[in-house]
């Protein structure tokens, strides 16, 4: 059974959750400091953790850190806090996904189930665009190889997340293309959006800073102002 934790220091937003998780079969652990999710998490294998940024003694994003020293697992961020330094912070160390308050739980319910589809560790991509490409899209000074989830430039491997690989697999589908940022959250995350849009330009510009994409001059995604993105580079 898919088990999840969920750290909260508010107990009606953890009785709400847990009853709507446990409703969709999901097994639930829960904690409301940090130090108790870190001893939960020691104890038991989880499959996602639902994470409040702001407890009252280690902070959600110090929680994360730790995390990740050992785990890969799922991590969704839970935060009040939306101005984009706290989520860009949140996001660069790792989060999968973040969801704002005061947020509806079946808003909750569908990010969590969105983001255990991704198969982080899967043999094959998880985006619509990735699994429909059979060959490596080859472009002028950048490769994205779907099957092998590969990404080379000039310089050689480009080390990207799951997400990321999705996100740029799914802009290089269609070159020249516009996106809008709700449908690159239906096509990468996997979700009908209910909340920030934002949580795509956050990741847009980790991707950027990842390939060395100059956002004052981009020359792989660029931005369309008001609309979203599109992929600047043509098939070679």
């Amino acid at each position: 059974m898919t088990r999840i934790l969920i750290v909260d220091d508010e107990p009606q937003i953890r009785v709400v959750l847990r009853a709507y998780l446990e409703r969709e079969g999901f097994a639930i652990d829960e904690a409301e400091t940090g130090a108790e999710a870190l001893r939960l998490f020691g104890v038991h294998q989880h499959d996602l953790v639902l994470l409040d940024v702001g407890l009252p003694d280690i902070d959600g994003l110090e929680v994360l850190r730790r995390i990740r020293v050992t785990s890969q697992v799922y991590v969704v961020m839970v935060t009040a806090r939306v101005d984009e330094v706290d989520l860009l912070v949140g996001l660069s160390v790792g989060a999968d996904d973040y969801v704002t308050k005061p947020f509806s739980p079946r808003e909750v319910v569908a990010r969590v189930r969105a983001v255990l589809r991704r198969g982080r560790d899967a043999a094959g991509p998880a985006s619509p665009e990735a699994e429909a490409a059979s060959q490596a899209l080859r472009f002028a000074g950048l490769t994205i190889d779907a099957e092998r989830r590969e990404v080379t430039n000039d310089a050689g491997p480009v080390e990207l997340s799951a997400l990321e690989f999705d996100l740029l697999a799914a802009l290089a589908s269609a070159p020249g293309r516009v996106f809008s940022r709700a449908q690159l959250l239906e096509r990468v995350w996997g979700y009908s959006f209910f909340g920030d849009e934002r949580v795509v330009d956050v990741h847009v510009r980790n991707l950027r800073r990842t390939l060395g994409d100059d956002a004052g001059a981009p020359t792989i995604i660029g931005t369309v102002r008001g609309v979203g993105y599109k992929f600047l580079r043509d098939p070679v």
